[in-house]
């Protein structure tokens, strides 16, 4: 098979080969691995250089090898090398009767009568590859006229909303799964176990300095009772721990200070966990009585009534 391969297409091939190999191999980002790494390049100018020796000792020991042989050898070797392989005759009659024209021999029996400046026409059948694809074409027409047109198919727009739909979907389960994705939106309050006992323990080494470990509060305010300064709820406090508190002074932003999203979500509902229970030396109240405003006026406490609407922090503040 060598000899049916010339070796202006072996060497490229080879050569391509390799460096799409390399290129597939080596990680260089976006600029190409030759590019980025010369030692590549030397090395590739390298393997076309052996490759073109290569081919150029083995023709050489060809040609010696031949000279070498007696008349009825050299004669053998040429017929040997002229012997076309059955799957290269295969390929080449599939494609004769693939393009459906006759040989020259018989183009007499198709030749028509008129001619344009000594040019004559050849009356030849369409190809078969065209005529059948032809034939292909108009079955997928009627096809798609009935599925799309008369019995109303989904199109391409109703697919893509319909996946985009499903990846909602997924997206939302792999949210429930994926604690650290949550956000001042999505958080929610937890009452597991495992969340509120990792909630007090990061609560008991990052904020008792300045809340206590009770809550009650120290250099910051009193955690335990329904007061706020900046919006109760597990939205605000959740915002609160994640980007800090108020401009020059306040608590730090923890998200920036090594805390992840799922673990400001524990600890918050720690905090709401602790209103209502009795410190040591609970600091006086500060800011203003939380109300929930999915809270029904029967439940909202004595002392929020008293206060003007518009000092109520809403949850979106």
């Amino acid at each position: 098979m060598r000899h049916l391969i010339p070796s202006y297409v072996r060497v490229p091939v080879a050569f391509f080969t390799i460096f799409g190999l390399i290129e597939f191999v080596v990680d260089s980002g976006t600029e190409p691995a030759f590019l980025k790494y010369p030692v590549i390049m030397l090395f590739l100018l390298l393997v076309l250089l052996l490759l073109v020796a290569v081919e150029a000792i083995v023709s050489a020991l060809e040609n010696i090898l031949f000279q070498s042989l007696d008349e009825a050898a050299k004669e053998r070797y040429i017929l040997s090398r002229s012997k076309t392989p059955k799957i290269i005759s295969w390929v080449q009659s599939t494609y004769k009767k693939l393009l459906g024209s006759k040989p020259m021999e018989e183009e007499g029996e198709i030749i028509l009568d008129h001619n344009y400046d000594g040019i004559r026409e050849l009356d030849n059948d369409l190809p078969p590859w065209w005529l059948y694809g032809f034939y292909a074409s108009i079955i997928f027409a009627c096809v798609y006229m009935v599925r799309y047109h008369i019995l109303n198919g989904d199109n391409q727009y109703d697919e893509l909303q319909e996946t985009l739909e499903q990846a909602k979907v997924e997206l939302e389960e792999y949210k429930k799964g994926a604690k650290d994705l949550v956000d001042f939106n999505t958080v929610v309050v937890s009452v597991d176990a495992a969340d509120l006992a990792n909630g007090k323990k990061l609560f008991e080494s990052n904020c008792v300095a300045c809340h206590l470990a009770d809550g009650g509060g120290g250099i910051g305010p009193n955690l335990t009772d329904k007061h706020w300064i900046l919006g109760g709820g597990i939205k605000n406090v959740f915002k609160t721990i994640s980007e800090g508190g108020r401009d020059g002074k306040g608590m730090i932003a923890w998200s920036k200070n090594g805390l992840k999203p799922s673990e400001i979500a524990q600890v918050s509902s720690y905090v709401l966990s602790l209103e209502g229970t009795t410190p040591a030396n609970p600091k006086a109240p500060e800011g203003d009585v939380w109300v929930d405003e999915n809270t029904s006026p029967s439940e909202i406490p004595t002392e929020a009534m008293e206060i003007k609407t518009d000092s109520v922090i809403s949850i979106d503040q």
